[in-house]
């Protein structure tokens, strides 16, 4: 999905064709992607999700410059475009207030259990006006401690948001030395610990997998609330599910599963302390409009013979300019 403002933009300088994956429902043969652009003689190619292998930039002769329109390149084989002297740009922080504000609404959820609630009214068991107040009761998150691993650009707003909202905030974070104003930097087992809240924001990496393990599930309050919209690798699936299934964690809401779509055999979908998302942390149509701005942007710029703001291989522009 690209803007229509954005295309426009695009057409003044070029000849643009836009084919979204939100009317195709489908993503792009990599075979049939290589012909293509080899067949059409394709300069510039831009995808969200499409794969884009070393083949792809064998056969595309006149291939200059990918645009990918997510921060994460790990379908597109960057060392074959450098060696093919093919620029590589995305598009980092695109989805960040989206995420953000997805979080925000799933600890909303749990802290106040909106999703039984609604379930209460529209099956129609609201039959005493007391009732809700009594066994419904909710806690609010101003005062709760929120615990962040991972302080990236998702991460920061979210504990900015946290911070306005009145939470005390800590986070985790090996690679960031500063932090962020009102943010103390903890160890991850004191975080984990000592949060309220904890949410998940580092990518998924050899060194991120089963990041909270059953030790460090084993350290959460039993008042405590996870919330992962990161990767569900991040999390050990099976202490995880023991953690919530005997109350020692307090429920967990998650946006990310081992499938997508979730499998219908996922033991999370037989217990009531958990708020499921289908991965739709990012989906908003301003996420649409700014993937779409900084990358036009970008590609004008090449255009221009200037160097993109979000290059992903600077050692092709090193070396070739």
């Amino acid at each position: 999905p690209f803007s229509e403002s954005q295309l426009s933009r695009l057409r003044a300088s070029m000849d643009v064709t836009h084919e979204s994956w939100l009317e195709t429902r489908r993503l792009t043969d990599p075979d049939d992607l290589a012909r293509r652009l080899e067949e059409e003689a394709i300069g510039i190619l831009v995808v969200e999700s499409d794969f884009v292998f070393e083949e792809v930039f064998e056969e595309a002769e006149a291939l200059r410059f990918v645009g990918v329109c997510r921060a994460a390149t790990n379908h597109v084989e960057i060392d074959a475009a450098t060696v093919h002297g093919v620029v590589v740009v995305n598009t980092p922080a695109r989805n960040t207030q989206a995420v953000a504000e997805h979080v925000l609404g799933l600890m909303l959820s749990l802290a106040r259990g909106i999703p039984a609630a609604h379930r209460y009214v529209v099956e129609g068991r609201w039959e005493s006006p007391v009732e809700p107040y009594i066994s419904m009761r909710g806690s609010e998150l101003a005062g709760k401690h929120l615990g962040i691993v991972g302080l990236g650009a998702i991460g920061k707003r979210v504990a900015e948001i946290g911070l306005a909202l009145g939470m005390e905030v800590v986070a985790h974070d090996p690679y960031i030395e500063g932090g962020t104003p009102g943010v103390t930097m903890v160890a991850l087992d004191d975080l984990v610990a000592g949060s309220d809240y904890v949410s998940i924001h580092v990518p998924s990496t050899a060194k991120t997998e089963g990041l909270l393990d059953g030790r460090r599930l084993s350290l959460m309050k039993p008042t405590a609330y996870l919330v992962n919209t990161s990767d569900a690798s991040v999390v050990e699936q099976g202490p995880l599910i023991e953690a919530l299934r005997d109350r020692r964690i307090a429920g967990a809401a998650f946006d990310v599963f081992e499938s997508h779509p979730i499998s219908p055999q996922n033991p999370l979908l037989a217990l009531d302390n958990v708020v499921l998302t289908p991965h739709l942390g990012g989906a908003t149509g301003e996420t649409v409009e700014r993937h779409s701005r900084m990358m036009t942007d970008d590609i004008l710029r090449f255009l221009d013979g200037q160097r993109p703001k979000n290059l992903v291989n600077p050692e092709v522009w090193e070396r070739s300019g």
